[in-house]
């Protein structure tokens, strides 16, 4: 724990602070935000006890600056069902859906197609409007693939398909082209996106499709890893989805269950993307609901099953890394491949015990219930505690990185 004046010195060591009421800079192209002042509220939040001092000589003692580390353990709260609250990125309708959402304390807010534009564009009702409400840090998500995955397009603007960018520019103008619609959803507002899709398209799946940079795993991995960088140079946190990959899967988890080829052809062609970008940006990972038939029990959706998220973090798959960054589930709302088997809370419990950090849900209806349902399944033994903690933890610093 720090002091107030601890804290915020490490903080701007690291050029994590920021206030609210400075005037942003330019509104960046592509964006109809050129009179809306969408600046983010970085963490100032103080903790309480001494920082770390060391003495002299002559008696005097320096403060040592906390690490990124440090602030994110002391921001993850202490009570345990507000550490589970803490996990869950729902979506939201409109302003006053988000507000009460924040309030029940989410770590994040998910920017539907059909929420109400205000909430990136109208001052009083936008994103700076609820985080001066709430007063805590938390992120915005949205999905912006570019081509036909783009939500309020009207908004951002229109970008390219995956498989556009990869026919029509190098990995090094996708980086930059990356970069500026990173700047146009930060000057909204929003935090993250659901984006690089890694999914190698194999076999010309409706769902992946263009969405997909390539039909060849190199090329999908160079250009998703070059997209992400772009990404994180603007401030937004890329989320590469949808682990272990869905190119030659059997059908839609939108709409059914899907299965995968044998872990070993998963292995061969799905998960090369995930070895070449993992290690090249600081992001996140999405675990999407298809089955590998060999992998776990062989039943269970990817997003509810420990064995693929033992497969994430120890990179044991060809070219793998550990990996420590921050997972989401795919949506356990809106995907039959989870709806017809479980309820949201019984989703959100499955998830995170297999080891799921953040639960996303772009549905809310069941917000409290599902709170609720995971914070008895840690009372209960059903999930360890550090599990959970691991967890908030990780929210935690993934909000400082980005200055959430």
């Amino acid at each position: 724990m720090y002091t107030s004046a601890g804290l915020v010195a490490g903080l701007l060591s690291l050029g994590l602070v920021g206030c609210t009421g400075t005037t942003p800079d330019p509104a960046p192209a592509g964006s109809t935000a050129a009179t809306t002042a969408t600046t983010v509220t970085t963490a100032t939040t103080a903790a309480s006890s001494p920082a770390t001092s060391t003495g002299t000589s002559s008696g005097t003692s320096t403060s040592v600056a906390p690490t990124p580390e440090d602030v994110a353990r002391d921001r993850v709260p202490e009570e345990q069902r507000a550490k589970a609250a803490s996990l869950m990125v729902v979506g939201v309708d409109n302003y006053d859906d988000a507000l009460w959402k924040l309030q029940q304390g989410v770590g994040g807010i998910f920017i539907t197609s059909w929420a109400n534009p205000e909430l990136l564009t109208t001052p009083g009702r936008n994103i700076v409007a609820l985080r001066e409400a709430v007063g805590r840090p938390f992120s915005v998500s949205i999905d912006y693939e570019g081509g036909r995955v783009q939500r309020h397009e009207h908004v951002i603007g229109s970008w390219l398909s995956p498989r556009q960018m990869a026919t029509q520019m190098t990995p090094q103008e996708v980086e930059k082209y990356a970069t500026d619609l990173g700047n146009v959803l930060r000057w909204h507002g929003v935090t993250v996106d659901f984006a690089p899709v890694l999914d190698v398209d194999a076999h010309g799946l409706e769902v992946v499709g263009d969405r997909s940079f390539s039909t060849d795993p190199v090329q999908a991995g160079e250009y998703g890893a070059a997209f992400a960088r772009g990404l994180a140079a603007a401030r937004i946190t890329p989320v590469f989805k949808h682990f272990p990959g869905h190119g030659q899967a059997s059908g839609d988890t939108h709409h059914q269950l899907a299965v995968t080829p044998p872990l070993e052809q998963v292995l061969a062609h799905d998960l090369p993307p995930y070895a070449t970008a993992l290690p090249q940006v600081d992001g996140a990972v999405m675990v999407g609901h298809m089955v590998v038939p060999d992998l776990g029990d062989g039943r269970t959706p990817s997003s509810l099953d420990p064995a693929v998220y033992r497969l994430l973090r120890s990179g044991d798959y060809p070219g793998g890394r550990p990996f420590d960054g921050l997972t989401y589930t795919d949506d356990l709302t809106g995907m039959r491949a989870i709806t017809d088997s479980h309820t949201l809370p019984q989703a959100v419990v499955a998830a995170v015990r297999a080891g799921a950090d953040q639960p996303l849900f772009s549905s809310g209806g069941a917000l409290v219930a599902a709170i609720d349902a995971l914070d008895e399944a840690v009372t209960r033994g059903e999930i360890p505690t550090e599990r959970l903690d691991e967890a908030a933890y990780r929210v935690q610093l993934q909000l400082l990185r980005t200055g959430a």
